[in-house]
């Protein structure tokens, strides 16, 4: 050694500290590395994205090569700084623990905290540029890296620690999907985001909660007069109609008001009869049916509407396609003529919001950012009757998840009308 240059010595100390610096970059990247980034550049034939999903689908040699080269070079190191301290400044005890210190700093610096910083920052660039050097030199390593692995496997067998591709696969549940579309940020557009998080809500939502209630059921009753039936289909504002005898829970069948308004056009078309053999076969659904579920069997029946039905067999509501599709990607039809304008659900400058008593809990919740509960009734309506336990007088007022509810309307036993306060203006109701 003592016929080695000393700039020699210096350069090869530079070139073991770099290559040290290498491995710790390269080892951080890896496992900061997105998987599904990769498997995406993968997909798109990247050369190093593909080798680097190798690399991680054999963590234990790809970490032991990068441990025993860092732990090499890092000694190698301590080794050159001693020698060229003592060079220069001769073999005292002060040298060597002052070599000792500075080679620490180097290491320190220059070897680890500085590369796995970048390595950190620039995980998928690092790791597809460095995984096709690694690979060779895993393959050159692999009788050492066998070796010691050996001894790795026998202590996590004892440590009853699972090893391989299949422990260390990652899975994400659906809340983890959930955060990672709510981060995803300027790369997901806000409609699209927010379709995506209605995705995973039909998860828990049933037929129930999005139904249109049996109160908003627009139908014919083949028992009524035959010009009332007919005053019926010309005021109606659906394609479809439920069709019922006496009764809502006696629906007979489904009736499409094109075919009927083209029958009644013809000469001697207009009759009961007539109607009746225009209906369809009326499609029953349980309302606790999960709407993802229902989704699909609309599809496998070719169905658009059905009639929603409790465990009694008594009529809930309707639902049809449409209902499932906005709950999706959110409201997309237009107000029919003749109906009435809808409540928007917005708070006002006054921090109210004045509702119809048939409004949906979710709804509420959704667009207003509430905490009504939903285990139980799912409209406002059923909401206040469950919380008094009576058929409440407006005007009254109470304070349920937060929000203080005044009724403002009830007829025909129920609540038709109510006035909802924002949480910050009901402190202030209360304390008035």
């Amino acid at each position: 050694m003592d016929t080695v240059p000393l700039w020699v010595l210096i350069l090869a100390l530079a070139l073991l500290i770099l290559l040290s610096a290498f491995f710790a970059m390269s080892e951080t990247a890896l496992m900061a590395a997105n998987k599904y980034r990769l498997r995406h550049l993968a997909g798109r034939g990247h050369r190093g994205a593909v080798t680097a999903l190798w690399l991680l689908e054999r963590t234990d040699r790809f970490l032991s090569l990068v441990l025993i080269s860092n732990i090499l070079l890092n000694a190698m190191c301590a080794a050159l700084v001693t020698v060229i301290a003592i060079r220069l400044f001769g073999a005292e005890e002060s040298v060597i623990a002052g070599a000792a210190a500075a080679v620490a700093f180097l290491l320190i610096v220059f070897a680890e905290v500085s590369p796995k910083i970048i390595g950190a920052r620039y995980p998928e660039p690092v790791a597809t540029t460095t995984s096709l050097p690694l690979k060779g030199l895993m393959r050159i390593g692999r009788p050492l890296i066998s070796f010691v692995n050996v001894f790795v496997r026998a202590l996590l067998w004892i440590l009853r620690i699972r090893t391989g591709p299949d422990a260390a696969r990652q899975r994400l549940s659906q809340e983890e999907l959930r955060s990672v579309v709510l981060e995803g940020g300027s790369f997901i557009p806000q409609k699209h985001r927010s379709i995506l998080l209605n995705l995973f809500d039909l998860e828990s939502v049933k037929v129930g909660d999005i139904m249109s209630p049996r109160a908003r059921i627009e139908a014919l009753d083949l028992d009524d007069p035959f010009d009332t039936i007919l005053a019926g289909l010309a005021n109606c504002v659906h394609n479809t109609l439920p069709v019922y005898e006496g009764e809502i829970n006696r629906v007979i069948g489904i009736l499409h008001v094109r075919k009927a308004a083209s029958l009644l056009r013809e000469p001697g078309g207009a009759s009961k009869e007539s109607l009746r053999a225009l209906l369809a076969a009326p499609y029953f659904i349980l309302e606790d049916t999960r709407v993802l579920d229902q989704l699909q069997y609309f599809q496998e029946a070719r169905e658009r509407l059905g009639v929603v039905v409790d465990e009694y067999g008594e009529v809930q509501g309707l639902l049809t396609l449409d209902d499932i599709i906005e709950e999706m990607i959110g409201s997309f039809t237009t107000q029919q003529a003749g109906s009435a304008p809808e409540d928007t659900l917005a708070w006002d400058t006054q921090g109210a919001c004045l509702l119809d008593g048939g409004t949906p809990l979710r709804d509420i919740n959704k667009q207003l950012g509430l905490d009504l509960p939903l285990d139980g009734p799912r409209t406002v309506n059923g909401l206040l009757l469950e919380a008094l336990q009576e058929i409440p007088e407006a005007p009254i007022a109470l304070k349920i998840g937060g929000c203080v509810i005044e009724v403002l309307q009830v007829q025909d036993q129920a609540v038709k009308r109510v006035k909802l306060l924002r949480p910050a203006q009901s402190r202030r109701f209360l304390v008035a």
